[in-house]
């Protein structure tokens, strides 16, 4: 798998003292809290996800080391703590706290590449489900209607298409190489070194590309990227597919252009609403497959994490760099 290169700083080493305590907000079985005990420098204690209780409240203030991802609140008013491993890639819940005053003491890591595998193949999938009229077929299924002369003249091939990779981490440069066998010509939009690197050049391709795949932070700069003008110009039959945030694209001028037909499909892991509520159009828009931030899932994920946990921790007791430092002035 291609991982994103690891830029050292010096905020990436962490001192802690010898017993140091750490506090979990996961859900775990025995064998996974003994495995934190074994690596835990000092005591730890264990908090149910999105804890509302005092005494866990109290806990986290005084310990040094957090797993999981506790309200922010919480973390503001934890003045003991100095190192938070996130159990998500995201950083959302934390952006609005005053990290110029907290990162001098308080260093965040989150999962990184640690989803690149399962939400690229989650796109694959999507995206080959829409193209082979897997969908359709599904809900055929459920009536009991065979329907084989109606859905066959519609399916298509992936070989060959044109694809821009919204973004070039870990996951994107792990979605390219799935879709290399498939004889695909891939470009990336970024930043820094994308074939596209500004939105001038994202507008004047954007009808080139017969799928389009988002996975980008939730930043100033990618919140609403695809508005109505941008949903606009992606070329007939296209498919949009968004496995990063639900604030990427306006989603009421996505509907319109799936109900209309215009557009070939959309494979959506993430909504602006999570969960999506009942009644909402994505729900009954034609050509969709909404993953339900399924993506990163998988039997191993939760082993996945303590791995890299427990990799970070014997990062910090020789003095090496912490993975996945958040560089809170790039908002990722």
């Amino acid at each position: 798998m291609v991982r994103a290169p690891h830029d050292p700083q010096a905020s990436d080493r962490v001192t802690l003292p010898p017993d140091a305590g750490l506090y979990v907000e996961l859900a775990l079985d025995v064998a996974e809290q003994d495995r934190l005990r074994a690596v835990a420098p000092g005591p730890v204690w264990f908090a149910e996800p999105d804890s509302a209780s005092a005494d866990d409240a109290r806990v986290l203030a005084e310990s040094h080391i957090a797993l999981g991802n506790p309200g922010a609140d919480r973390v503001a008013r934890a003045p003991q703590l100095r190192w938070m491993q996130l159990a998500s890639v995201g950083i959302d819940r934390y952006v609005g706290l005053d990290w110029p005053a907290l990162e001098g003491r308080l260093t965040v890591t989150n999962l990184g590449g640690l989803f690149a595998d399962p939400v690229a193949e989650t796109c694959l999938a999507g995206i080959l489900a829409l193209y082979r009229g897997v969908d359709v077929l599904a809900g055929l299924r459920a009536g009991e209607s065979w329907s084989k002369l109606d859905v066959r003249p519609g399916l298509r091939l992936l070989g060959g298409a044109n694809v821009l990779i919204l973004g070039k981490g870990s996951i994107a440069l792990r979605l390219a190489e799935l879709l290399a066998p498939f004889g695909c010509s891939v470009a990336h939009f970024a930043r820094s070194d994308g074939h596209l690197r500004t939105r001038q050049e994202l507008d004047a391709r954007l009808p080139e590309f017969d799928i389009v795949v988002g996975l980008l932070p939730d930043t100033a700069d990618t919140a609403d990227l695809f508005d109505r003008r941008r949903v606009d110009r992606l070329r007939p039959g296209a498919v949009f597919v968004n496995a990063g945030r639900g604030t990427l694209a306006d989603e009421t001028a996505l509907v319109a252009a799936l109900a209309s037909g215009r557009l070939g499909g959309a494979v959506l892991d993430v909504t602006r609403e999570e969960p999506l509520p009942a009644g909402h159009p994505l729900w009954s828009c034609p050509n969709v497959i909404l993953t339900q931030h399924t993506a990163g899932g998988s039997r191993e994920e939760t082993e996945r994490i303590l791995d890299l946990f427990a990799d970070n921790c014997r990062r910090l007791a020789d003095g090496e760099p912490l993975r996945n430092v958040v560089r809170w002035s790039q908002g990722y």
